[in-house]
């Protein structure tokens, strides 16, 4: 019997700003590490960047560059190269001041599957790019599988910026590199502004942010711990009588990109909390299965609530 259906044709798309390192992590990966063993691919370039590719080299390698204008970027275009090389592997070096949303609404080649995206970040520049071209690097560090930070050195605040992704992306993994590209050595080692070996873990209303994320990354640590903490109260209309959420709002990379953030939590009497209420929550830690985490994060198993005064300031952050 015959089978008709496409190969799977992985797709791996590396996202970031001019001069963020794309192009010198593509050479090294496709030639210096024979990432693609040889086979046949179509490396697609969205834009010139400070660092040119030897199609020699790449051609050694059964690699072929095609350039892509933003006039170019189109379906037909993809299909029609899609036909001329027939590639096993695509590498995408997008255009960094392009959404991601882009690539995915253009119809592509039968088979070409997007397996990995990875976001590179000049550290040099992050804060920069943050505080000025908010929604654009926002785009590239939800969506990204991998972020690496590279030019770093000893100043680059490798803890804040972990903290900041981890409140953006779960999944993605944070990687730092120096000036030379190698891995850097970093004491991402939190000091918590809560004792979590106290009988209970009482949160200052600030201290929010900091517990959503240790308690995210370390779940074990803080299972069986009791903790009590000011929240307001969020009920998504697929959740049980019994299940709600207990959170807050947060500012997690900038001013204008502020979401909810929060566990979830069992407790008999959560039907009959209104949406936005503050709250003050006692409850005991577990954890179960969650799909955005790909893993297990923390629950609530909630023994009291009750209603409570808003906190000093609405949002929380992820900084002392």
């Amino acid at each position: 019997m015959f089978n008709n259906e496409p190969k799977e044709i992985p797709v791996y798309v590396f996202m970031g700003f001019l001069g963020s390192g794309k192009t010198t992590f593509a050479i090294d990966t496709l030639l210096r590490q024979g990432f693609t063993e040889s086979a046949p691919t179509l490396l697609l370039a969205f834009e010139d960047g400070e660092v040119e590719y030897d199609t020699s080299e790449l051609e050694k390698e059964n690699i072929h560059l095609e350039i892509i204008s933003e006039e170019e970027f189109t379906s037909e275009k993809l299909l029609e190269l899609g036909r001329e090389y027939n590639p096993e592997n695509v590498i995408v070096e997008y255009n960094g001041m392009w959404e991601l949303d882009r690539l995915f609404q253009i119809k592509v080649p039968q088979g070409w599957t997007v397996v990995q995206v990875i976001s590179f970040v000049d550290a040099t520049t992050f804060d920069v790019y943050v505080n000025n071209m908010k929604k654009i690097m926002m785009d590239q560090l939800r969506n990204a599988d991998m972020i690496i930070f590279n030019r770093c050195d000893e100043n680059t605040k490798t803890a804040e910026y972990r903290r900041s992704i981890r409140a953006v992306n779960r999944r993605a993994q944070v990687i730092f590199e120096d000036k030379s590209g190698n891995p850097l050595n970093t004491n991402d080692e939190v000091i918590l502004p809560y004792d979590i070996d106290s009988d209970t873990i009482e949160l200052a209303e600030e201290d929010f942010g900091l517990f959503y994320i240790d308690a995210a990354d370390n779940p074990d640590r803080y299972v069986g711990k009791k903790i009590k903490f000011k929240a307001q109260a969020h009920r998504p209309s697929n959740y049980k009588d019994d299940e709600f959420v207990p959170g807050r709002f947060a500012m997690t990379c900038c001013a204008d990109d502020i979401a909810f953030i929060g566990f979830k939590a069992y407790y008999k009497g959560a039907k009959t909390l209104k949406d936005r209420d503050w709250i003050i929550v006692e409850a005991t830690i577990g954890k179960e299965f969650y799909p955005e985490f790909q893993g297990e994060g923390p629950i609530f198993n909630v023994s009291s609530v009750s209603v409570t005064g808003p906190a000093t300031d609405d949002l929380v952050y992820f900084t002392y």
